[in-house]
């Protein structure tokens, strides 16, 4: 757990960067940063590591106040992901990932077989542990900077806008893995980004700050989207905010329909359907995309190039924003909704969900987070 107590950052000009914060980053959750530039985020999250140290107020890691232990020891406990990895450029990856280790005194074979084995866990290949950070894209980057974090297993982790410099679809993969192995390890993690998008996505709660560093809105990201706490915070967060809000509410009660479909590269048998669309599916039922049945012959097999791919897919246990998106992203107007594995269990249109939203304005039911609780 990391708490604030009216912590106060001003310069010597007169500057205040950070003014009263009190807040606490709960255990084994995100807490997540967000606001305009100069709101005193990145200020803040140094603090805890005391790469700055506050004018006034107080900082507690669990029971210890930060100012009472050593900096080196510290940050030694910390792990600190920043934009562009910042991983030394005379240093091969595994000797990248090993640098906290080997300062804390662990043997060379000890500390390199730690590399290693965090090298596959954010999904890199073995062999890149001998190269250099020059010879890995963006991307790759960022994942060995996140794994060197881990590297000595600390209980705490500080990510300054670490997926900011990499490309949209990068940036997506970049997160989800992030998601995984927070799932699987459990680190209390406090996470500064400008985008609202990503504070949503990754944020367990979102800590909202305006200009002159005072906290605007601490609340989930359900919570913040569902009731901002004022004009500053609505405006920041979003004209589209209902719609975000729709990714934390479960899908219970969606009527599907059957589709007909076709088995990919499997001859084509023609159809009766009136709209000429048949879904594409494999070997598992598992949706491909759709076909347009003026474009083959009968009897043609269905080949990859024939499948429209427009069109997401949503899980039947996922969010409504999710199976709305399915609907307005088809071809046909039909979102295709899949089972846990993957398999086909039917299509629904737009304005099915949208009778099934308004049917339940004002429920308070969400999805569950990623703790298991419900994401309130």
């Amino acid at each position: 757990m990391i708490r604030f107590e009216s912590v106060t950052k001003q310069y010597p000009d007169g500057t205040v960067a950070v003014d009263e914060l009190s807040l606490e980053a709960p255990s084994h959750k995100i807490t997540v940063f967000v606001g305009p530039s100069g709101c005193g985020k990145t200020t803040s999250l140094r603090m805890i590591n005391r790469m700055i140290d506050p004018t006034s107020g107080h900082i507690w890691l669990d029971d210890r106040e930060t100012t009472k232990i050593n900096p080196a020891e510290l940050r030694r406990g910390i792990g600190y992901v920043i934009q562009h990895a910042g991983l030394f450029p005379h240093r091969t990856i595994v000797d990248n990932i090993a640098t906290v280790p080997y300062l804390l005194g662990w043997n060379r074979k000890k500390a390199r077989e730690r590399a290693m084995e965090l090298l596959d866990r954010v999904g890199l290949p073995a062999h890149f542990g001998k190269r250099y950070p020059a010879q890995l894209s963006g991307g790759q980057q960022q994942r060995v900077g996140v794994a060197r974090a881990l590297a000595a297993d600390p209980p705490v982790m500080l990510m300054d806008e670490p997926f900011s410099a990499v490309d949209p679809v990068v940036r997506d993969q970049l997160q989800e893995e992030f998601l995984r192995l927070q799932g699987e390890l459990g680190k209390t993690i406090v996470f500064v980004t400008h985008d609202i998008d990503e504070a949503i996505k990754l944020g367990d709660q979102v800590a909202v700050m305006r200009a002159g560093g005072q906290l605007a809105q601490l609340a989930t990201p359900a919570g913040l989207l569902g009731e901002p706490a004022d004009a500053f915070v609505a405006g920041f967060v979003g004209r589209d905010r209902g719609y975000r809000a729709l990714g934390f509410r479960a899908v219970t009660g969606l009527p599907t329909r059957e589709e007909q479909t076709v088995r990919l590269n499997a001859p084509f048998q023609g159809t009766d359907n009136t709209d000429g669309w048949l879904l594409v599916v494999d070997e598992l039922n598992a949706p491909q995309g759709w076909l347009r049945a003026e474009e083959v012959r009968p009897g043609t097999p269905v080949s990859e190039q024939l499948v429209h791919r427009g069109g997401t897919l949503a899980t039947e246990d996922g969010s409504l924003r999710a199976v709305l998106d399915a609907c307005l992203s088809s071809p046909t107007g039909r979102g295709v909704v899949v089972d846990a594995d993957g398999s086909l269990v039917g299509s629904v249109t737009a304005s099915e969900v949208l009778a099934l939203i308004e049917g339940r304005s004002g429920e308070p039911a969400l999805i569950e987070g990623r703790s298991g609780e419900p994401a309130r």
